[in-house]
């Protein structure tokens, strides 16, 4: 891998070095990936983490009927699959493509090797899972303090990007599986926002009219 700034933009590897990032760099791989390819299943051997570096992925769950809740979208210069590196557990999560995607593989060992030699690199490591695990607050208390449609709303501001007008970069099937309900409960919560005025839709084409109210209706 001759290109480092993908790397260097990582939160995980941001604090290190030029040599240290080209040491990284020169295990690194590649992977291609079509939409839905999986790049791993809940379960599997861990032995790499991964940073995006192009495209989309869905980071998520299934039940035991084979339901799917998303638990992460992962984009360009996020890191994931890090767990397994620290508690030598198998993947607690799936990973596949929502689109055309490409990320880096990077060998545990090589990570453990530089972290072993600058243990002062461990704080990027505490700040990465601090962010992780309040993100996972913020999960929990909307799954317990927001309905479905207030959790619709808050998805659709989230994958907005602040923009008025956006392509949803997801299918109204994973849209449900990142709200934590049925497709259906979701498209129902979608057309009481278009019936109220709040936004207009077409197909995966989203405009925001009053996002005051999405806003208001998302807390």
């Amino acid at each position: 891998m001759d290109d480092l700034s993908p790397l260097s933009g990582s939160e995980l590897f941001s604090s290190l070095d030029e040599e240290t990032l080209a040491r990284v760099a020169l295990k690194a791989t590649s992977v291609r990936l079509e939409r839905n390819d999986t790049l791993f299943n809940e379960g599997d051997d861990a032995n790499d983490l991964f940073v995006v570096l192009n495209g989309r992925l869905a980071i998520g769950k299934r039940s035991p009927d084979g339901r799917e809740s998303l638990v992460a979208l992962m984009e360009p210069g996020d890191i994931f699959g890090e767990m397994p590196l620290f508690d030598d557990e198998p993947r607690s999560a799936s990973a596949r493509a929502l689109e055309r995607s490409e990320v880096v593989r990077i060998p545990f060992d090589v990570v453990r090797c530089e972290l072993e030699a600058q243990p002062g690199l461990l704080w990027d490591v505490v700040g990465l899972f601090a962010r992780r695990l309040r993100s996972a607050d913020d999960a929990l208390a909307d799954a317990m303090l927001l309905d479905v449609t207030g959790r619709t709303a808050k998805r659709l501001l989230e994958l907005s990007a602040d923009s008025d007008e956006f392509v949803l970069p997801i299918t109204q099937e994973e849209l449900a599986g990142l709200v934590g309900a049925s497709r259906e409960r979701v498209n129902k919560a979608i057309s009481a926002f278009i019936r109220l005025g709040w936004i207009d839709q077409s197909d995966r084409r989203y405009r925001i009219l009053k996002r005051e109210r999405l806003t208001q209706r998302a807390r």
